[in-house]
């Protein structure tokens, strides 16, 4: 007896039926590694989970205080932020803090006009942007937890005086985008 294969055998791992062993095995591995990073895996960072917290129903918009040197952008900020919250979460907006699960406020702390490209033959403003600064705070009634504790928000709004606009449509846009950023911070972090 030798110590040599038959003719009609392949050992493992070589020739053809080796090669396309080996292959699959590679495909498999490859197809495996995918689902994974697409989050068909274990441990996935994905969830059908709710991106807000679903033991609230009911939010109570307090008007925000405003310490800027600009006034009536906080009636602004308010309107849109509750607006906000009623197109883009599952939260009803209530006009009394005694019916609500839960109230957000906060402050206006700056508004600043800054000009962003200028005419070079008079040196007048083509366009300028207005950029408020607020803080908000978010709890719940009724486990009395913050949601949102002191956080800072920041958004801005641009305007040509050349179009017509002034400086009170460019701080309704800012408030608008703040208030779009404010919803933001209230969903979960995933």
């Amino acid at each position: 007896m030798s110590n040599t294969q038959p003719n009609n055998l392949v050992a493992f791992g070589s020739g053809t039926a080796g090669a396309r062993f080996r292959t699959g095995v590679l495909i498999l591995g490859t197809v495996t590694c995918c689902l994974r990073l697409c989050g068909c895996g274990q441990g996935t960072p994905y969830s059908n989970e709710p991106l807000v917290p679903s033991d609230i129903g009911s939010v109570y918009v307090r008007m925000f205080e405003n310490q800027s040197f600009w006034r009536d952008i906080e009636y602004d900020l308010t309107e849109a932020l509750a607006k906000r919250i009623e197109a883009q979460t599952p939260y009803k907006v209530v006009s009394s803090r005694d019916r609500a699960d839960s109230v957000i406020d906060g402050q206006i702390l700056s508004v600043d006009q800054s000009i962003l490209s200028v005419e070079r033959q008079r040196g007048t403003a083509l366009e300028k942007e207005v950029q408020l600064r607020a803080v908000v705070n978010w709890k719940n009634l009724r486990t009395g937890e913050l949601l949102i504790e002191n956080q800072s928000v920041t958004a801005s709004g641009g305007y040509s005086p050349l179009q017509d606009q002034g400086f009170e449509y460019a701080s309704r846009l800012a408030a608008n985008n703040l208030a779009e950023r404010i919803v933001e911070l209230m969903e979960k972090d995933w």
